[in-house]
């Protein structure tokens, strides 16, 4: 019994040191030719598994998956389709607050970004 009780207060201890990112998120993401767009985030936190949708190109909402939180660090991965092909981009951020500190590897090389949380 001591055990079971020691164990349920260690999973509960860890899953309220997980960042509460649960809502909508808006990012400003660096593109081509020096353009921005405007990325949203629906994020939904379980404990330590990240679960929501990301607005992709003509707005089509893509689900988020393998998304997981650890402490203040988030990280999860997407599918994208493009003309017939697809590609996984992986994403990873650090939650400060109202903002998390991204960054999503590409095949031109590494984006970071700030997501910033709506009101």
């Amino acid at each position: 019994m001591t055990i079971k009780l020691f164990t349920l207060a260690a999973l509960c201890s860890l899953a309220s040191l997980a960042a509460d990112i649960t809502g909508k998120w808006i990012a400003q993401v660096p593109g081509r030719d020096n353009q921005t767009r405007e990325v949203v985030y629906n994020f939904k936190a379980d404990g330590a598994k990240l679960t929501g949708t990301m607005s992709g190109p003509q707005g089509a909402e893509i689900a988020i998956n393998d998304g997981k939180i650890e402490g203040d660090a988030i990280s999860f991965n997407v599918k994208l389709e493009f003309n017939g092909n697809s590609m996984v981009r992986n994403y990873s951020g650090v939650v400060a607050g109202d903002e998390i500190k991204m960054k999503s590897q590409t095949q031109r090389g590494a984006l970071e970004f700030v997501a910033k949380r709506s009101k």
